[in-house]
């Protein structure tokens, strides 16, 4: 069988390569992008809204909204060439692809083009508000509350783990605003600006480096925030949270498929340089890689023929464990496989571009490190694995 697009779809993905090429900032003229902040330097916030007014952001939304209403199959195809070229489209992920997206798909009219359009251009940054200290996978367990007093909730608790907040403008909390109801049936979600009194953010750092500053700590100490800034229906966060972890879990499977892909074609570079490549313990695991990676794209392909006709894609969860899970076990075999000289941070892990931020400057070791991120962000292992017995295998909770 030979896997293959239209012409009409080749030629939208070869016009999106030709403004691409026209059009990407000169690497050699820019600010090395940083993981340390969410606040993107001036050319990432106008190579951003290059592709917002081109319609080439989010390529399957109408033009008000950066894009140009392309089919499934369009839009595919230009995530693909981005990841093949190793291009970001932003500096604020989660902004773009989740936030942004439940604020269309949830919030009113208003609320789009105050909230939504600012995040897709670039002129604002926001932060997911979800994880609690005791309730981390377990979203419907979070205690974070706000009670509706006249025209503001009065927020009270705390985040963690809140990726980007230290820089962010906004962040879409989601709180309990019903305790005396089954506890995923009485969570709100609210837009909170951040400079609102009695939000503090504690921006801490990660394992990987004490220069990683990414998560926060954020707390609400009797937030007065509007309640026009209610997104969805009240109580109805569940459905909500739902569509906003989709479109996170949505946006992965190409992202590990684009690591398996690296290792596949630069980690035979860096065995080789070591010695090791002839070693039959590196050629079993480095087989198994190659397998995973074939086996990735397929099921991802066959995600997108079911959602092109409009079927609900139960693989997206295997996706989401078996990428997460397969290249974290590769990167940990490589950098066994070549020792101690893993350890050394200026061993680079594969050639980056300056215009994807996660490869710049990682080594082996540490990409190794922020694997771990794969296999929970979006869901853990365990969530997934919950996942796929209960909706693929029909077992029983």
């Amino acid at each position: 069988m030979k896997l293959a697009f239209d012409a009409e779809t080749e030629a939208f993905r070869a016009e999106f390569g030709e403004w691409i090429e026209a059009n990407s900032p000169d690497p050699s003229t820019i600010d090395v992008p940083s993981k340390s902040s969410a606040d993107a330097p001036p050319w990432a916030r106008a190579w951003q809204r290059k592709l917002f007014d081109a319609g080439w952001l989010v390529p399957g939304n109408p033009p008000e909204y950066g894009g140009r209403n392309a089919t499934l199959i369009e839009q595919f195809v230009v995530s693909e060439e981005l990841q093949r070229r190793r291009i970001d489209i932003t500096q604020n992920p989660q902004g773009l692809s989740i936030i942004a997206p439940s604020l269309l798909n949830f919030g009113t009219e208003e609320q789009k083009v105050k909230w939504a359009v600012p995040l897709l251009r670039a002129d604002a940054t926001a932060a997911l508000g979800m994880s609690e200290p005791d309730a981390g996978s377990d979203l419907a367990g979070l205690r974070t509350r706000a009670v509706l007093d006249g025209d503001d909730f009065v927020v009270k608790g705390q985040k963690v783990w809140t990726s980007g907040a230290h820089d962010a403008d906004f962040i879409l909390a989601f709180v309990r605003t019903d305790p005396d109801v089954p506890k995923h049936k009485g969570i709100s979600v609210l837009v909170v600006p951040t400079d609102l009194p009695g939000l503090v953010r504690k921006p801490f750092a990660s394992f990987v480096s004490t220069d990683d500053i990414d998560f926060n700590e954020v707390f609400f100490d009797d937030v007065l925030v509007p309640a026009e800034n209610l997104i969805g229906e009240l109580n109805g966060g569940w459905r909500v949270a739902n569509g906003s972890l989709g479109h996170e879990r949505a946006m992965m499977w190409l992202g590990f498929a684009a690591r398996l892909d690296t290792m596949v074609e630069w980690g035979p570079v860096t065995l080789a340089e070591h010695g090791v490549a002839d070693d039959p313990t590196v050629i079993d695991w480095f087989g198994n890689l190659v397998v995973d990676d074939y086996a990735m794209r397929l099921l991802g392909y066959r995600t997108l023929a079911k959602a092109r006709k409009g079927v609900e894609a139960s693989e997206q969860a295997i996706l989401k464990l078996m990428g997460s899970e397969s290249g974290q076990a590769a990167n940990l075999a490589l950098v066994e496989s070549i020792g101690a000289a893993a350890l050394d941070p200026s061993l680079p892990g594969a050639p980056h571009s300056t215009l994807q931020s996660e490869f710049h400057s990682a080594s082996w070791w540490e990409m190794y490190l922020r694997s771990f991120a794969g296999t929970i962000a979006g869901g853990t292992s365990q969530i997934q694995r919950n996942i796929i017995a209960e909706r693929v295998l029909g077992l029983p909770r």
